[in-house]
């Protein structure tokens, strides 16, 4: 064999560069969704996963924003006003995720979003919302685990938004759901919308959901293709909506809201009592109109062929499930892989994040991996 002839000193030297090529191989050139589907087959380059489950202060966490507005009734379309307030969001994580999705608060673990009641000489609904840091999300699978409130008055939300005529929703009405039914409300504005009123246009579908959506969290999640929005629940698709003059094609951001203004033809309420609704994830898989993430791409991406260069994001076949011995039901979090780094150079915007995905490739190699390299390197060094 030629590399019979080769020193030991640059047979090392090949054995550490393989390493790290090794090392940094994975998901390095993207996540595919769908890959069983030719029709809807997609890699996306970047990726945000959010476990609020596990995350003790959603202020701390660089991936959202919460907001701080406030809008008077005219604006809101209600006879309410809506102020957003960051102390609605309240960060639950769970106590022992190995033992129950029990959280410090003795409620389901997660991240609590506040629609409070009215006090008495009140003319402004105090809501909440949380957007993603970043705004350069231009196609992608986005998926939430969500139990929505079961008190009537709010609106509870899960979207894709750049302005009001380029928005993707999926809705829940608290005021709709009882015993016998729980739409979902699915939605895309756009300029054919005739003022913010998609409900008369082919982007606007009810669809009957085959659970309680206030009883147990599930995953909801849509599919934006140039051509198509998909939605699914549990992992089973619901609907698509394929008439392209509607669907987005600019670069936005995703949102989780809570909220209401009293109008009787949507939120309803306002709430008789203060209503959360759980969020206890987000996983977002897309592409980046950032030319910085782009270039960032082309460096890593060296060969899409490459074993584990391209990962496959598993679909939430039936509820999703934290907690307890069994984690078969439990979501998969890339950022979360103990075996590998499978978030690589994926960094959030210009401040450095808390979660994992911030870790750039140095930073994210293994302890193994580096003890590996140390002894490479040091064998190296001996027979020079």
């Amino acid at each position: 064999m030629r590399f019979s002839c080769l020193s030991p000193k640059a047979y090392l030297l090949g054995a550490l560069v393989g390493l790290a090529r090794f090392v940094f191989a994975d998901c390095e050139c993207g996540y595919s969704v769908n890959p069983t589907d030719e029709r809807d087959h997609t890699l996306f380059t970047d990726i945000l996963e959010s476990d609020f489950t596990t995350l003790k202060d959603i202020r701390a966490d660089k991936d959202w924003v919460l907001q701080e507005w406030k809008i008077d009734k005219s604006v809101s379309r209600g006879p309410y006003g809506r102020m957003t307030v960051p102390g609605n969001a309240i960060s639950n994580p769970a106590k022992d995720l190995a033992v129950s999705d029990e959280g410090v608060l003795g409620r389901e673990a997660g991240l609590e979003l506040y629609v409070r009641k009215l006090q008495p000489g009140d003319q402004y609904v105090s809501i909440v919302e949380a957007d993603s840091y970043r705004a350069d999300m231009i196609y992608g699978s986005f998926r939430a685990g969500i139990k929505t409130t079961g008190i009537s008055g709010t609106c509870g939300a899960f979207f894709w938004y750049l302005n009001d005529t380029q928005e993707i929703d999926i809705e829940f009405l608290s005021s709709q759901l009882n015993d016998t039914t729980s739409p979902v409300n699915l939605v895309l504005h756009s300029s054919l919308s005739k003022g913010g009123d998609a409900s008369g246009t082919p982007t606007f579908k009810v669809i009957q959901l085959p659970f309680e959506a206030d009883k147990a969290v599930h995953e909801y999640r849509f599919d934006w293709q140039p051509h198509r929005v998909s939605f699914y629940a549990d992992g089973q698709w619901l609907t698509d909506m394929t008439e392209e003059e509607y669907i987005p094609s600019v670069p936005g951001k995703i949102i989780l809201s809570h909220w209401s203004n009293g109008n009787k033809l949507w939120s309803g309420g306002p709430p008789i009592e203060d209503a959360f609704m759980l969020v206890q994830y987000v996983k977002a898989y897309f592409n980046t109109s950032s030319e910085e993430r782009m270039k960032d791409y082309a460096v890593r991406c060296k060969n899409s062929s490459a074993s584990n260069a391209i990962c496959e994001v598993p679909d939430q076949n039936g509820p999703p499930i934290f907690g307890g011995n069994d984690p078969s039901q439990r979501p998969y979090f890339f950022s979360q892989d103990a075996s590998k780094n499978k978030t690589v150079n994926q960094t959030y915007g210009k401040v450095e994040s808390t979660n994992k995905n911030a870790a750039t490739p140095l930073l994210a190699i293994s302890g193994y991996a580096v003890l590996t390299m140390a002894i490479l390197l040091a064998a190296i060094l001996e027979v020079m």
